[in-house]
């Protein structure tokens, strides 16, 4: 059973990234505030819960949590920057987009920078563990999935509507017979033997 948060006596937001791993694409963040009377039966870590599940529960989160964020940041950010200051920059502008200012942050994962004067706890999986990290995860992914399916359209050999810019073989053999698009991330290995590659934004 997830709690609902850790600081029960303060208005506390959960924030989560999607993403982290794709070779395409951006990492994206939510973040969401949750009422006090917050229940849900389905509500868990987004990558236990089917698409089908994730899908009805976006709405509903964005209906009934007080005030929610989302955030990509994109490729040529991940590169100049890394993943790792990427996905706090992501949660960060999350939180940004609340128009309710929260007293505590409880993020998802064993990493985040100072935001503004608000203290922060980092929690090592906790989409498991808070109801409020578990829905922001729903909402990163739901919106990622959204954008990744979107650039499908306009590369559809590399499949990302399935695979999502996950390193999956068929993604990989796309990238060794077509090479890379814009939406590649350069800074990562795309392919285990890789050297180098031309750069054609196509």
């Amino acid at each position: 059973m997830l709690e609902l948060k850790l600081k029960t006596e303060l208005i506390e937001c959960g924030t989560d990234e999607a993403g982290r791993g794709c070779l395409a694409g951006p990492v994206t963040a939510g973040a969401i505030i949750l009422p006090d009377n917050f229940e849900n039966p389905i509500l868990n870590d987004s990558k236990k819960l089917s698409k089908q599940q994730r899908t009805k529960l976006r709405p509903l989160l964005e209906a009934e949590g007080l005030a929610f964020g989302i955030a990509h940041v994109f490729m040529e950010e991940i590169d100049k920057i890394n993943i790792l200051n990427a996905s706090i920059l992501a949660m960060q502008h999350a939180i940004d987009q609340l128009h309710l200012v929260p007293e505590h942050i409880l993020v998802d994962g064993n990493r985040f920078k100072p935001y503004k004067d608000i203290p922060h706890q980092c929690i090592i999986k906790g989409d498991g563990k808070y109801l409020n990290i578990a829905a922001a995860s729903i909402l990163a992914k739901t919106y990622r999935d959204a954008y990744m399916e979107e650039i499908h359209e306009e590369f559809p050999m590399y499949n990302w509507k399935k695979n999502k810019g996950y390193p999956t073989k068929e993604h990989r053999a796309a990238i060794r017979k077509y090479g890379i698009t814009k939406y590649h991330r350069k800074s990562f290995r795309l392919l285990p033997e890789q050297l180098h590659f031309e750069f054609d934004p196509k």
